[in-house]
C-alpha cells in the first residue's frame, strides 16, 4: 500500500474547487491528510471563499448524521478522523487590483445558490471564528462560554487558525519533516509566493507545489492566452515558477511586486535546491470533465433520499452546467464542466500510475506575462528545437536566457491522466460514498 499523502490546499471557492475539496476530504484517511486549506482571493472576494469552505464543513456534517441514519458507512475521514485547519489569506493581487470571476461563478462562488438555497448556508457565527477573541478578563464567564460554544459545537470537524494564510503555510512546513508536505494550488498563487517571499528556504521543504494554472497549447479562458488562475495574479505564479530553476532570478518579474504597502524582497541568489512544480494547465484539465447527464444519474437518487450533500451539489452545480449549455447551443443533456481543480487531487491519489505522461520536453521552460497589454497572465514556453547552452551567459541570440542550463524555470507539465473518460465518474463515485 502507498504511503499516506498529506497536503496543503490553497483554493479560492468556487464551484470546481468545492468539489476538489470534497474529493480531498472523502478520501480514506490511510491515502490522504489535509492538513491546512489555506484561501485566497480569486473566483471571488476572499470572505466568500472563506464562507464557501466553512460550507463544505457544515453540509458534510449533516451527510454523515444522514448516512448514519441510513446505515450507510459515514465516509468522508478527512475530516471526522483529521480536522483540516482553516486559515484566511490573501484579499489582494501582488501587482495589479482583483478581477474576480463572479460572472462565472457567480457573486458567491456557486452559482447563486446561497440565496437559492440557504438552508445549505453555515451559521453566521462562523465570521467569528476567524477573529481574535478579546483578553479572558474583558469577558464575562457568560460571554467566553458563548465563544466556546462557538468553536466546540457548530464547526468540530474543521481548526480555524486566526493567523494570515502564508504565515500558517510556512510553520507547517517548518514543524514537519521536509518533502512530505505537497501543495495544491488551486487558486491565484498569491499565498504561496508571500510565503516564498518571506522565508524561502522553509518553503522549500514542500515535497511539490501541484498547481492548476497556465495554457500552453491551448487556448485561455479569461483571455485568448490566459488561463484565470495565472491572469488573476501573474507576478505570484512568476515568483512560484522562478523557484524550479536553479538561478531564480533569471525569470523572475521584471516589475516590483509589493503586498500590503510592502516591497517582496528578491530570492537570495543561491538557495539549497530547487522546487518540482507540476503543473495541471488548460492542455489537460480541459479534457476531464463531468456531463450533465452523468451528473444526475450519480446524485438523482441520492437526492430523493434525502442526502443533504447530493442536494447541496445539484443546488451549485445545475446553474453552472445550465450555463455551458446555453454556451453551448442548449444542449442540455450534452453539457459539461471541466474538472480543472478536482483533476490536482485526482492526481495526488493516483500519482504512482504509470498512465500519468507529462510533457516530451517536460522539465519545461515555462514562465509567466507580467505586463503585456494582452498577454497579460500567458504561460510561455520555448517551443525552439535547440540544445540548451552550456554558457550561462545572456547571448544576442537567446534574449533572456531560454537555453542556459541553469537559467529557465523546469516545470513537469501533465498532458495525460490514467482515465480521461472515467475520471468525472469516478470523482463522483468518491465523493457520493459509491466507493469508500
Amino acid at each position: 500500500m502507498a504511503p499516506k499523502r498529506r497536503i496543503i490546499i490553497d483554493t479560492d471557492p468556487g464551484n470546481d474547487d468545492v468539489i476538489a475539496m470534497l474529493l480531498a476530504l472523502a478520501a480514506p484517511a490511510s491515502e490522504l491528510e489535509v492538513v491546512l486549506i489555506s484561501v485566497v482571493e480569486g473566483n471571488v472576494d476572499v470572505r466568500a471563499c472563506v464562507r464557501n469552505v466553512v460550507a463544505i464543513f457544515h453540509v458534510l456534517d449533516e451527510e454523515i448524521k444522514w448516512r448514519k441514519s441510513q446505515n450507510l458507512p459515514a465516509g468522508f475521514e478527512g475530516c471526522t478522523k483529521y480536522k483540516p485547519l482553516v486559515a484566511i489569506g490573501a484579499n489582494e493581487p501582488l501587482h495589479d487590483k482583483s478581477d474576480n470571476a463572479d460572472y462565472f461563478h457567480g457573486t458567491d462562488g456557486l452559482g447563486g445558490s446561497t440565496v437559492t438555497h440557504p438552508e445549505f448556508n453555515p451559521h453566521e457565527s462562523w465570521k467569528r471564528l476567524f477573529e481574535e477573541p478579546p483578553p479572558d478578563d474583558e469577558l464575562t464567564k457568560t460571554a467566553s462560554d458563548q465563544v466556546k460554544d462557538l468553536e466546540d459545537k457548530p464547526f468540530s470537524n474543521f481548526t480555524t487558525s486566526r493567523q494570515p494564510a502564508h504565515k500558517e503555510i510556512l510553520r507547517l512546513l517548518r514543524e514537519n519533516e521536509a518533502e512530505t508536505i505537497s501543495i495544491v494550488s488551486i487558486g491565484p498563487l498569491t499565498n504561496l509566493a508571500l510565503a516564498a517571499a518571506e522565508d524561502p528556504e522553509t518553503f522549500l521543504r514542500a515535497k511539490e507545489v501541484i498547481s492548476m494554472g497556465g495554457a500552453i497549447d491551448a487556448i485561455g479562458n479569461v483571455t485568448p492566452n490566459a488561463e484565470f488562475n495565472v491572469w488573476a495574479d501573474p507576478h505570484a505564479a512568476a515568483r512560484v515558477y522562478a523557484l524550479s530553476s536553479a538561478i531564480p532570478s533569471s525569470t523572475m518579474p521584471s516589475t516590483v511586486e509589493n503586498y500590503a504597502g510592502q516591497d517582496l524582497p528578491a530570492y537570495p541568489p543561491h538557495l539549497s535546491k530547487t522546487l518540482r512544480v507540476v503543473l495541471m494547465a488548460l492542455d489537460i484539465t480541459e479534457e476531464h470533465t463531468v456531463s450533465k447527464s452523468l451528473f444526475q444519474q450519480k446524485s438523482g437518487e441520492l437526492c430523493a433520499r434525502g442526502s443533504p450533500l447530493a442536494k447541496w451539489m445539484q443546488a451549485f452545480l445545475n446553474p453552472m452546467l445550465d450555463k455551458m449549455a446555453s454556451l453551448h447551443h442548449g444542449h442540455d443533456n450534452d453539457a459539461t464542466l471541466a474538472l480543472h481543480d478536482p483533476l490536482c487531487i485526482y492526481y495526488v491519489l493516483t500519482q504512482d500510475d504509470p498512465k500519468w505522461k507529462s510533457s516530451s520536453k517536460s522539465p519545461e521552460d515555462i514562465r509567466v506575462e507580467c505586463t503585456g497589454q494582452w498577454t497579460r497572465g500567458m504561460t510561455v514556453n520555448d517551443r525552439r528545437p535547440r540544445k540548451r547552452r552550456d554558457s550561462d551567459g545572456e547571448a544576442p541570440h537567446d534574449r533572456g536566457n531560454w537555453l542556459g542550463n541553469k537559467s529557465g524555470n523546469r516545470i513537469e507539465r501533465m498532458l495525460e491522466s490514467p482515465g480521461k473518460d472515467e475520471c468525472g465518474a469516478w470523482i463522483l463515485d468518491r465523493i457520493l460514498g459509491y466507493v469508500q
